[in-house]
């Protein structure tokens, strides 16, 4: 019998809809048909047989007073909570409270019960209907009361967890984009400088070089200012930032860079970090090829590996020291840190020495489900 009553309360925590009222509706008739079916099988069985009529009939009035009732016995086990602070407090007046619920449903199933002989022609005292509750269903009715309760507090309880779960889950995305905003932020201001030294080294010898990388910093800024509220772009995307930043570099090193960029056309529409690339191509320019007389040679390469995005950023510089740790620039860490907070444990960025001389910096990215049936196609 609990776990039928149980059925019909959690119904009582449903938020509004059209179907609320009849599902409940039919839930309490089929607790009151199922309480029938065993009355009317257990008179049988007992000699005392009774018609279905009679048995569905008292079972509905039951259930459907008890129904009645449970709406305020549900506000109140919502509002006066079992909490440490209150549950002496609680209990007193829940205890009223199933007294006050075992009373009245016994006056309304006698009204109820007048009713019921008034339409089948056998007329009842109100008397006569009320003392054999009062004998049958005193102790049974405050036993609903509590159950009402204890599945109301139940569903609360569980209400309340799953609220509490969805704001923590808000919560922690809110500070991750803060988080991963502060990060990409730190890019802009780093680069800017980066930049602006290189024109104030220009513009004493070579005026015009200054005047174009001006003006391709102010167009560079504005795609990147275009960009500052959305983390991912399409790769395609990325890599036309890319290009407007290796064509203020192109001013500064002239004949001595060269760039080349191998990544597959069906790649254009993955997401990737916004400013992913940029740093990591600084970095190579500045550490790499930057100190080296010789002419210098940035490739970016892009591929499909099973259900991830690798990117390679290679340079023919002079490599990294060999028996020392290497320790990350601020581009290169503050990319660590936004993968990281990306896709964590997904990502995968390393550094190598390439063969013959050089840098390889390889990023891994785990494709999304969408895309890893249209880049396999």
């Amino acid at each position: 019998m609990l776990s039928c009553y149980g059925h019909l309360v959690q119904p009582l925590a449903l938020s509004n809809s059209s179907w609320r009222w009849p599902l409940l509706f039919g839930a309490w008739t089929l607790l009151a048909l199922s309480f029938a079916a065993q009355f009317y099988i257990s008179s049988s069985q007992a000699g005392t047989a009774v018609s279905w009529r009679q048995a569905f009939g008292g079972s509905l009035g039951d259930w459907y007073v008890v129904a009645a009732l449970a709406w305020p016995a549900v506000g109140l086990a919502r509002r006066f909570t079992f909490t440490k602070e209150r549950w002496l407090r609680s209990l007193a007046l829940h205890l009223v409270s199933a007294v006050a619920f075992s009373i009245a449903f016994m006056v309304l199933r006698a009204a109820v019960a007048q009713w019921q002989g008034w339409a089948s022609s056998r007329p009842v005292i109100f008397a006569d209907a009320f003392r054999p509750l009062l004998v049958k269903t005193w102790h049974f009715n405050f036993l609903i009361y509590w159950i009402i309760v204890a599945f109301a507090q139940a569903a609360q309880i569980y209400r309340e967890s799953q609220d509490r779960a969805v704001r923590t889950l808000e919560l922690e995305k809110r500070l991750a984009e803060a988080r991963l905003m502060t990060l990409q932020m730190q890019l802009n201001p780093h680069f800017l400088f980066n930049a602006l030294n290189s024109v104030a080294t220009l513009i004493h010898h070579d005026t015009k070089a200054a005047d174009r990388m001006l003006v391709r910093l102010a167009e560079l800024l504005r795609l990147t200012l275009d960009n500052t509220s959305t983390q991912e772009i399409p790769l395609r995307a990325e890599l036309a930032l890319l290009e407007r930043y290796l064509e203020i570099e192109r001013i500064r090193f002239g004949d001595r860079l060269s760039v080349r960029v191998d990544v597959a056309e069906e790649l254009g529409d993955v997401h990737v970090p916004t400013l992913l690339l940029q740093p990591i191509v600084e970095n190579a320019l500045q550490h790499g090829i930057g100190p080296l007389a010789r002419a210098g040679l940035v490739e970016i390469v892009g591929r499909r590996e099973g259900d991830s995005l690798a990117l390679e950023v290679r340079d023919n510089g002079r490599g990294l020291p060999a028996g020392q740790a290497v320790r990350d620039s601020i581009g290169l860490s503050n990319t660590r840190a936004r993968l990281q907070h990306l896709y964590g444990q997904k990502q995968k960025l390393t550094l190598q020495n390439r063969d013959g001389g050089g840098v390889i910096v390889t990023i891994c990215l785990p494709l999304p489900a969408n895309q890893k049936s249209e880049t396999a196609a």
